[in-house]
């Protein structure tokens, strides 16, 4: 019987919360039936100025666009800077660097969230807008265009989203290498990927662990009790919502199911190599 190939997946994990993010994403991508090898990193220079947390240092490496060329899929994961602007991120140009050699070395991307909305601007000049308010819960999507990524996964299924953004949607529209796969109840961008490139665009956090949007709540209030009233509690997501009792892990079919499809497109065309 010929040996299963293990695949080697990079994470440049850019979440707040470094150390529950890198076991989310542990979580969903181990739980597919083929080996993989996981090395997650950060960028240098989020850290020009300051020194690299001990904790961080011994759960993730540098980037190195080196070491990068030789994976098989690379994700970026979202981070909570949607409100600023794409030139006051400061590790921009190494982000940038990141999606040059991936795009060269033709490598499965994945970017989520924020990560989606960085690349979306970087490769195709679609414009990020803010929105009246943030989209926050748990929230029905409606699939327009068939694709492997969805293969087991139904019309109507239900996944989180957490931003304060929205990439331009005409623009989107114009664009004739992109399609839009799946957008939520509401219309925003839930899933896109590029025509003939080894893009994909998801913009929902199916990483998510059961608990992740409680937290995330916690964690805004916390940071700006001042705001308390105007931040949004989780829409559709507790099993007793008046008194956010009970958070109900709706996605997880669909969390498992999104991950495993992922790395088996992968795996296919490591297969064909």
């Amino acid at each position: 019987m010929k040996k299963q190939q293990r695949l080697k997946i990079g994470v440049l994990n850019l979440m707040h919360n470094k150390e529950e993010s890198q076991k989310q994403f542990t979580k969903v991508l181990t739980q597919a039936y083929f080996p993989i090898e996981l090395v997650f990193y950060y960028p240098k220079m989020h850290y020009q100025k300051r020194p690299v947390p001990q904790k961080l240092q011994r759960i993730a490496k540098p980037l190195n666009l080196e070491e990068v060329k030789q994976l098989d899929g690379f994700i970026v994961s979202g981070a909570p800077i949607e409100k600023k602007a794409f030139n006051e991120i400061w590790y921009m140009p190494e982000l940038e660097a990141l999606f040059d050699v991936l795009l060269e070395n033709k490598i499965e991307q994945l970017y989520v969230c924020w990560g989606a909305m960085a690349a979306l601007n970087y490769f195709y000049g679609i414009q990020k807008q803010m929105l009246p308010a943030k989209i926050f819960g748990i929230y029905q999507n409606t699939i327009y265009a068939p694709s492997k990524l969805l293969d087991k996964i139904m019309t109507g299924f239900l996944a989180p989203h957490a931003r304060y953004a929205e990439m331009d949607h005409k623009q989107m529209s114009a664009q004739a290498e992109l399609e839009l796969l799946a957008s939520d109840i509401n219309g925003h961008l839930t899933l896109a990927e590029a025509v003939g490139q080894k893009q994909t665009f998801l913009f929902s956090h199916l990483e998510y662990d059961r608990d992740a949007l409680l937290k995330e709540y916690y964690r805004e209030i916390t940071a700006n009790p001042e705001y308390i009233e105007r931040i949004p509690k989780p829409e559709n997501y507790f099993r007793d919502s008046k008194n956010m009792v009970e958070p109900v892990f709706s996605w997880q079919r669909t969390q498992k199911t999104f991950y495993t499809n992922w790395l088996t497109r992968i795996l296919m065309q490591k297969s064909l190599s």
